[in-house]
């Protein structure tokens, strides 16, 4: 018997919160040929209990647990117990638009040569729990992304925003289950190198949670698993103009998540240091980047997270 033309997979750690309004934005789809399977890395909240719940009201819902192993395993894990064309991944946090899954199909069924595809992210503000409208949306680039598209600047943003072949994942052995951060970054440069062609959908299909204990993020380690799988696939000069740029993500990041003023500077001062034209670049968010850094002590960090929302 064939599986069904999507397959959605949700690593939930801790997610007892939202996991609930993360599952009814794929119950919302406009396409409903689907399966869903939640795995639970390790929760120590209810978030085991609240997908068990849910599976009780939709048989196509499958809940499977797992001792703590991290979101790269996690979601290894899932796409392993599907059998979906497609796979596509769903943080236990973040929303889709409701014409998500039928627009993917819809590309793929255009370019059928297609291997994975994504769309545009609104970067959607939590308040009290909830997702609020974010003025932000993520960069389309024209046609098939290359390497820098995923190194330099990840065009698809968040796991949350793939779908791609369950076929192409599986062969190249999915995530790199020893990274905790940019393990998209690093699978979409190995599958661009494979052949294969990502291709974005120019519609905003997916809310992403910029969450309210984003002070909790580990900026260094960010960093230091950006560096090591990125100088494998840039030269010297690239590298540094790409650190630039990467480091600027995370200043402004930190500026978003209302963290220390030095965290933010500090990651400044290295895209800086890296290429302080490439940090520069591109108008204001360079500017406002840097003037927020540097400058920024002198605003309350809720009216720093307003302004770098």
């Amino acid at each position: 018997m064939s599986g069904p033309k999507f397959s959605v997979v949700i690593p939930a750690y801790n997610a007892a919160q939202t996991l609930r309004s993360t599952v009814a934005s794929v119950m919302a789809q406009s396409d409903q040929d689907f399966d869903i399977v939640i795995v639970d890395d390790g929760s120590t909240d209810e978030t085991l209990r609240a997908a068990l719940n849910v599976a009780t009201l939709e048989r196509r819902i499958r809940v499977v647990s797992q001792p703590n192993c991290g979101v790269s395993a996690t979601r290894n894990y899932g796409a392993q117990l599907v059998k979906g064309q497609f796979l596509a991944f769903l943080d236990a946090d973040d929303q889709w638009d409701s014409e998500k899954l039928a627009r993917h199909r819809a590309m793929h069924d255009l370019d059928p040569l297609l291997t994975a595809s994504f769309a545009r992210v609104e970067f959607a503000p939590a308040v009290n729990g909830n997702l609020a409208s974010g003025r932000t949306l993520s960069q389309m680039p024209d046609g098939y992304l290359y390497t820098s598209d995923v190194v330099v600047e990840n065009a698809v943003c968040t796991t949350s925003n793939l779908v791609v072949e369950r076929k192409a994942f599986l062969d190249l052995k999915g995530f790199d289950e020893t990274m905790r951060y940019a393990e998209d970054q690093e699978f979409l440069a190995r599958l661009i190198a494979d052949g294969g062609l990502i291709r974005g959908v120019a519609q905003t299909l997916v809310r992403y949670r910029m969450s309210e204990d984003g002070l909790s993020c580990d900026f260094e380690a960010m960093l230091e698993n950006w560096q090591r799988f990125a100088s494998f696939w840039l030269d010297e000069h690239e590298f540094a103009a790409a650190k630039a740029t990467y480091c600027r993500y995370l200043s402004r990041r930190a500026l978003r998540a209302g963290a220390p003023m030095h965290v933010a500077r500090t990651f400044a001062r290295r895209g800086l240091n890296a290429d302080r034209a490439k940090f520069l670049d591109g108008g204001l968010p360079g500017i406002m980047t840097f003037c927020g850094a540097f400058a920024g002590s002198a605003m309350p960090a809720p009216l720093r997270r307003a302004v770098f929302a």
